[in-house]
Formats: C-alpha cells, sequence, structure tokens
C-alpha cells in the first residue's frame, strides 16, 4: 500500500494538467492527470504535495486546500491511499516535466481528456468549494471502474 498527493493547482478558470507520456511502465500512461506523487519518509500530506508540485512543475505552492482522501484498490496494483488538494495560490514558473506535458487546460474542457472514470467524480466534488472534506474510495478492474463509494454511499 503506498500513500500518494495529487493537487490541482489552478488559475484563471483552468487547472494545470499533466499528460503522462514520458514514463515507461506508468499506470497513468497517456492520462491526464493533476499534479503529485509519493510520499518519502516522515513526510506530511502538505509536505509531500509541495515537494511533488516543485518537482514536477517548478512552481512552489503557497496556501493548499486538503480536499479529501481517495482509496485506489486494483487487482493489478497495490492499494493506493491519495491525499487531494487544490491550490490557486503559488509563484514561480513551469518548467519542463520528466513524466509528461504539462498545459493549463480550461476546467469545462478537461472531461474530454482521456481521465480515469474515477477521476471525473472527484473532479466533480473540487469544482464545488462548498464541498467538505470527502472519502471516496475507487475499485477497478483493469483499467474499469467497478465501484465507488463517497463518504460510505455507493455511487458505482
Amino acid at each position: 500500500m503506498i500513500n500518494t498527493t495529487l493537487c490541482y493547482i489552478e488559475k484563471e478558470n483552468k487547472y494545470l494538467m499533466l499528460h503522462r507520456i514520458k514514463k515507461e511502465n506508468d499506470l497513468n500512461q497517456d492520462k491526464w492527470i493533476g499534479i503529485g506523487g509519493k510520499f518519502e519518509d516522515r513526510e506530511s500530506p502538505e509536505q509531500c504535495v509541495r515537494r511533488e508540485a516543485t518537482e514536477e512543475t517548478g512552481l512552489i505552492l503557497g496556501k493548499c486546500n486538503y480536499r479529501g482522501i481517495i482509496t485506489f484498490v486494483s487487482d493489478k496494483w497495490p492499494t493506493e491511499y491519495m491525499h487531494l488538494f487544490t491550490c490557486c495560490d503559488f509563484d514561480g514558473q513551469i518548467k519542463e516535466c520528466d513524466e509528461g506535458v504539462l498545459e493549463w487546460v480550461e476546467k469545462e474542457k478537461i472531461y474530454d481528456l482521456p481521465l480515469w472514470q474515477g477521476d471525473k467524480i472527484f473532479l466533480k466534488l473540487i469544482e464545488n468549494d462548498s464541498t467538505p472534506f470527502f472519502s471516496l474510495r475507487l475499485e477497478y478492474k483493469g483499467d474499469s471502474l467497478v465501484s465507488a463509494i463517497l463518504n460510505e454511499e455507493v455511487l458505482v
């Protein structure tokens, strides 16, 4: 089981998205996702998301909003606990990312991109700033979402 972070950095009604096309054996190959990665020893979720954002984008994050925790269960990959953030407070210049291509994408066009099915669920949850902190469990068989449970209520 692993702990990761994912952050949707936003400006001017756009999210900074990463098109995962550069890493070999990438479970996110050709998907568009937010910014993040695996925890290092002794890191808090906030420390991890800031470090990963700087490593992947060159940006330095200010205040981040901790939005929820997503539990990914898969028949192909280890269980993952992903700590989800949004951030509109950042500084710096975007640099090239060795995991894929970074692009600012208008929020309403994100759903036209190749996304994981479960990502569409939590993206809708974070669109509304009044959505409280949530727990979402997503279960995949292969690349197909077979179950989604939000705060103990079955969605799929």
